[in-house]
């Protein structure tokens, strides 16, 4: 009996150390576009990796979240409804979904935004700023709230493209309106717990939880309303909604991807339109914060998606709509440029992700995916194939990965592919 206990033990600790981890939010579990699973495979069959599932989707963009097992996207479908859908993460097969009237016109068609779920509820911000939290076992609208309408905001050219960020009992909403830079309101009932003070225009990034000096904080990106340099970035306090700083010393005609913070208070900021990057520090000294300026250049251009830290190296996509392409570069932490690949390979502006020391990275042009390993000594590809058919398309939506399975979608259709 005790070597039948001990054979128990530590066949559940294999299982707990093996089990699935979710992608539950923007950009993973700690919406860092990092998944903290292990054992994916470092070479790829000749074919490519094995496609378990497709799902046909309306025209869009928005990303996949992960949790339990299930699969939820906010679907568009004509430019008239918003659907979300819970697909089974292990055959594609949808189980439930729940649509809601949105109609309005974009350039760009098509969903923005990646859900949150938390073990009751996902949480949904969509292209015309309805922000909406359904239940998971009821399957129905909870609450829903236009985020224009109530904090009086505008519509920005490309729709709604921000995705929820779930506090406690709280969900962290950015109407970037006339009343309201940031809003929380409770889960389970949308009432407003606090709202900060109006900021800036609505733009494209998303509300992100950082510490800094032990300070919990909500930090956020947009572009200000007063004259000067056309950009903040802040932290607020997440249990009232009070500025504690803000940086104001970089420009960009549009604010997409979300800062990276990097350690020691420091974030890298980036944007496209040559508008570069540049990396700031936030610091805590006798109850007061302060934000010093650490560099800024034209070195790196990402124009969609965010940077992400691996070993002290900062990897990003560095295609902006202009020339010349950086394509995937590798940047230190004082802004300087180890490599870039330009046009060998071709990136443009497709998503990256990061698991198990491997970087997967689209091509937002065509539909290739690259397997690279993140190495600052130079550009280093494993494996590549064509994993989606979008010849000549935007495939420009996030990535997620849960259960050895990366998901990865180009307009209008969602993949599941085996990388464990």
């Amino acid at each position: 009996m005790c070597r039948l206990s001990i054979v128990l033990t530590v066949l559940a600790m294999a299982w707990s150390e093996a089990k699935a981890e979710d992608w539950p939010q923007f950009h993973g579990p700690n919406r860092d576009s990092t998944s903290p699973e292990t054992g994916m495979g470092r070479t790829w069959p000749a074919g490519g990796p094995k496609v378990l599932w497709s799902f046909k989707l309306g025209t869009g963009f928005g990303g996949p979240a992960v949790a339990g097992g299930k699969v939820y996207l906010l679907d568009r479908v004509k430019n008239q409804q918003e659907i979300l859908r819970c697909l089974d993460l292990g055959t594609g097969k949808e189980e439930w979904n729940i649509a809601y009237d949105a109609p309005g016109r974009f350039p760009y068609e098509g969903s923005r935004s990646t859900p949150s779920v938390d073990g009751r509820h996902v949480f949904t911000v969509g292209a015309m700023g309805d922000a909406c939290c359904f239940d998971k076992t009821a399957r129905a609208i909870v609450w829903q709230k236009n985020l224009l309408k109530e904090y009086g905001g505008n519509l920005p050219t490309w729709a709604c493209s921000q995705s929820p960020l779930l506090y406690k009992d709280w969900v962290v909403l950015a109407p970037q309106g006339r009343t309201a830079c940031l809003v929380a309101l409770e889960k389970a009932t949308g009432k407003e717990v606090w709202r900060s003070e109006p900021m800036g225009a609505m733009q494209y990034a998303s509300p992100m939880l950082a510490t800094i000096d032990g300070v919990e904080q909500v930090v956020m990106f947009t572009h200000k309303i007063s004259s000067g340099a056309n950009t903040v970035v802040f932290g607020a306090d997440p249990s009232d909604g009070k500025t504690l700083w803000a940086y104001t010393g970089w420009s960009a005609n549009f604010v997409i991807p979300t800062p990276t913070a990097v350690g020691e208070g420091r974030f890298f900021i980036m944007s496209g339109y040559n508008a570069g990057c540049a990396m700031f520090q936030v610091r805590r000294a006798d109850g007061k914060w302060t934000v010093t300026e650490l560099f800024k250049n034209k070195a790196a251009d990402g124009y969609l998606h965010d940077a992400i830290l691996y070993k002290g190296y900062l990897y990003a996509n560095g295609n902006s709509l202009q020339k010349p392409k950086n394509g995937l570069m590798c940047l230190t932490l004082d802004g300087q440029v180890k490599w870039k690949t330009g046009n060998d390979p071709k990136i443009e502006m497709g998503n990256l992700v990061l698991a198990d020391g491997l970087l997967y990275v689209m091509n937002g042009l065509d539909g290739t995916l690259a397997l690279v390993e993140p190495n600052p000594e130079g550009y280093k590809e494993l494996a590549r194939s064509k994993v989606l058919q979008a010849e000549g398309k935007t495939v420009w939506g996030p990535m997620a990965i849960s259960d050895g399975k990366l998901l990865c979608r180009d307009l209008t259709e969602l993949k599941c592919l085996a990388i464990k």
